[in-house]
């Protein structure tokens, strides 16, 4: 008796691979054997998922590019734009657009489709903002296709796009930088951790920072344009002479065109478990590094610095963006009430005296007559 499960030749095949809970689907297009992994446990959801792409590939042209055909004209694209975010980029393609749709047919790219990439993606608990950033680089792929002569694409199709919650949370206070500082088992980190909290500057623009950038003499810091996220550049006064003794001693002995944080020899690119340590000791696992961001423009607000000068100093280029950050909390909020209460006392007290012998006084209003 023939197994329920056995496929002919044709049909292609469904198998399981090694450390994976996954099934896998094999099947050829244009002679072509394309293997694909299904996402899924389940033998019905995989054998409708080979069934789909087996009628997707009866259906296309030979000469019909894939998806993943069109990826290196936008990894191109970003080269030639010089795009800082090229790496992110091949990341995500890599990471989750190739596999759930690479193989697909660009021509035959449907909402239904991106539904349920979508659908996945939040069955992995990707935030909406990471599903709309992959998104909108399988729509700029489909761009560039469909503008190339002769065009590799009938159509750009609708993409759709999530709602975002964009408001930063998160602030550091003086008592836990303080345990942050305490807790700092490195040089560079101790630096890196003093620079974000006295600007708010970007993780990547510290990182990138060069000896070149620092001026002891002068007493600034400087980032040159083309490196910021807005391509302006910066420069910002070192007032705090904690953090002129510390860059003091993260420059000394290398080149203007070295790295200012470094580890021994080799410039630091990623920190995050380091980070991740240094929180837990410290009593604050859940801070975030970008939180110094957000803390450093409350800081200068609290000082009585005009937003215009906070976005300058932050790198913010636009008012709605320097908003989202939510810079009030509820610390400040809590403040200005209590003023606005003693400045309402203030001015009820002269009141107040000044009643004193009348029949009534401002808090007991005479009685109302009606005719």
């Amino acid at each position: 008796m023939e197994h329920p499960n056995r496929r002919h030749r044709g049909e292609g095949s469904i198998y399981s691979r090694p450390q994976t809970r996954s099934l896998w689907i094999q099947y050829s297009r244009a002679g072509k054997p394309i293997r694909e992994s299904t996402r899924t446990a389940d033998y019905r959801k995989a054998a409708q998922i080979l069934r789909q792409r087996l009628a997707e590939a009866e259906s296309s042209p030979a000469d019909s590019p894939r998806i993943e055909q069109l990826a290196d004209d936008l990894f191109r694209d970003y080269r030639i734009n010089e795009h800082r975010s090229l790496g992110d980029v091949q990341a995500r393609w890599r990471l989750h657009l190739k596999p759930f749709l690479g193989s697909i047919p660009a021509a035959q790219l449907d909402s239904r489709q991106l539904e349920q990439y979508v659908d996945w993606r939040r069955e992995e608990h990707a935030s909406n903002g990471t599903i709309n950033r992959e998104l909108a680089c399988l729509k700029r792929m489909y761009r560039l296709a469909y503008q190339a002569s002769p065009p590799r694409v009938p159509s750009v199709p609708h993409f759709p796009h999530l709602k975002e919650n964009n408001a930063r949370q998160g602030f550091i206070t003086p008592e836990q930088f303080a345990e942050l500082v305490a807790h700092c088992p490195e040089l560079w980190l101790r630096t890196l951790l003093e620079t974000g909290y006295n600007y708010g500057w970007r993780v990547s623009e510290l990182l990138n920072l060069r000896v070149g950038q620092v001026d002891l003499v002068d007493h600034t810091i400087r980032l040159n344009p083309g490196t910021t996220k807005n391509l302006e550049g910066r420069e910002a006064s070192i007032e705090s002479s904690t953090l002129l003794q510390l860059l003091r001693q993260c420059v000394e002995g290398k080149r203007p065109e070295d790295h200012v944080f470094t580890r021994g020899d080799k410039p630091v690119r990623d920190f995050r478990k380091t980070w991740e340590n240094l929180c837990t000791a410290a009593g604050v696992p859940d801070l975030l590094f970008h939180d110094l961001r957000r803390t450093a423009a409350r800081n200068l607000r609290a000082a009585g610095v005009p937003q215009e000068l906070i976005m300058d100093i932050c790198g913010w280029k636009t008012a709605s963006i320097f908003r989202r950050y939510a810079i009030v909390d509820n610390a400040d909020i809590r403040a200005a009430l209590q003023q606005l209460e003693r400045a309402r006392q203030e001015q009820t007290e002269p009141i107040n005296e000044r009643s004193l012998g009348h029949e009534y006084s401002p808090l007991s209003l005479p009685p109302i007559t009606v005719n």
